[in-house]
């Protein structure tokens, strides 16, 4: 039987950390108060005295021990305000805590701990890697494979980006309008990989944290198009989460999808705020606002033979000249595939025109679009395209279903999942 602590350190340790973080405005100082504060609830419980509220006790003692640590520094006053306050009401509160005390936890700091931690001094794609870790709690592994690097070096850059913006004393709060301007670019991407972490490995906890945190950047800044982009994009894939995998766990295509399992509350929510996003940008629109018209024309087409895809073509365009990533690439080549103003030949060239698709990180992918391409040109090339991306994936999963697609040429399946 888990005791409340351990259900507090599986379900709250990162709001805990967004609670103490945003009081102290210091991650390295947060960090090693929650830990401590984590103990002593281990501790209090050995000796029978379980907190009626293990969350909140264990934030109000993290909050504690940080203003002990920041005073025995001598710097509470000079680098943190909000701390010399917490300091004196601290010294009129009791010395001991009442553990049975019916204090409710219900705070969720974390994208202004996200904000904390995307710090100017550290590099971009550290900044975003910090957040993943240690605000969203995904493991460093993991962490890792988003940024193509071994662990090991993924540990050593958290731990030097944790000391420096430890050291820095700058910090970060919510009013502050021209760093959270600056800022809450690195923010989103955070909250966006933090999705895709979710999507790829089926965790319904990081997908529902993700839109979670991007519905708190959209109150934040209500008037920003890519905060709106992101929430959109993140509600309309969400939306079609129910049918991505069969009964028996295998890989569902958009043309094989039951569309009447997809959520429509969401879809509607999603599609409100892409055309707010879209129509939002004073000048071009951003990534998320495209990805996210994107997903609204595949959500609002009520078959798979009804879709949009010009129209999807030419958000890729867009998308490929702010966004030029492998994934939109090969996004842009499936969409010009299905295109009727393209067409599968056409693609099959502008794919063949990127060779480095075919040796990075979505080699496999892009073989398998290849083989699709292929398949829908009529051309006899595609069984061995198909055997060739049977060979590169990685996954047992996208195998079986390239497989099935090399035993089904004859069939007429569509692209995409």
């Amino acid at each position: 039987m888990t005791t409340a602590t351990e259900r507090a350190f599986r379900t709250d340790a990162p709001r805990i950390l967004g609670a103490v973080a945003r009081s102290t405005g210091d991650l390295q100082v947060a960090e090693d108060a929650v830990q401590e504060a984590f103990a002593r609830a281990v501790a209090e419980e050995a000796a029978g005295r379980e907190p009626a509220n293990a969350a909140a006790w264990i934030t109000t003692v993290a909050k504690r021990i940080a203003v002990d640590m920041r005073r025995r520094e001598g710097t509470a006053v000079r680098a943190a305000p909000m701390l010399a306050a917490e300091a004196a009401r601290a010294a009129d509160r009791q010395a001991e805590i009442d553990m049975q005390a019916d204090e409710v936890f219900t705070g969720d700091e974390r994208l202004e701990l996200i904000l904390l931690v995307c710090h100017p001094d550290v590099a971009e794609e550290t900044r975003v890697a910090l957040a993943l870790r240690f605000v969203c709690d995904v493991p460093t592994a993991q962490v890792a494979e988003v940024f193509l690097v071994q662990e090991p070096t993924m540990a050593a850059r958290l731990t030097r980006a944790k000391k420096r913006i430890h050291d820095s004393r700058l910090r970060f709060t919510a009013g502050d309008d021209a760093a959270l301007t600056a800022r809450l670019p690195d923010a989103l991407t955070t909250v966006y990989l933090l999705y895709t972490v979710g999507h790829a490995r089926a965790d319904g906890r990081l997908r529902t944290d993700a839109i979670e945190l991007a519905r708190d950047a959209y109150r934040l800044r209500p008037h920003d198009e890519e905060a709106a982009g992101l929430l959109a994009l993140l509600l309309l894939t969400e939306a079609r989460q129910t049918t991505r995998l069969s009964d028996a766990d295998e890989f569902v295509t958009l043309a094989d999808a039951d569309r009447s399992r997809w959520n429509a509350g969401m879809l509607a929510e999603g599609e409100r705020l892409a055309t707010v996003a879209l129509s939002g940008a004073a000048g071009l629109p951003g990534r998320f606002a495209l990805q996210a018209a994107i997903a609204g024309l595949h959500g609002i087409a009520p078959t798979w033979e009804a879709t949009d895809w010009a129209a999807i073509a030419r958000l890729y365009d867009g998308l490929v000249r702010d966004w030029p990533s492998a994934a939109a690439q090969l996004g842009r080549v499936v969409a010009r595939g299905y295109s009727v103003d393209v067409g599968p030949e056409a693609a099959l060239a502008d794919l063949d025109a990127h060779p480095e698709l075919f040796d990075g990180v979505v080699a496999a992918q892009a073989l398998a679009v290849r083989a699709d391409l292929l398949r829908l040109a009529g051309d006899a090339r595609a069984a061995d395209a198909y055997a060739a991306a049977i060979e590169a994936a990685q996954d047992a999963r996208v195998r079986r279903f390239l497989q099935a697609r090399l035993d089904g040429l004859a069939g007429s399946d569509g692209l995409g999942s």
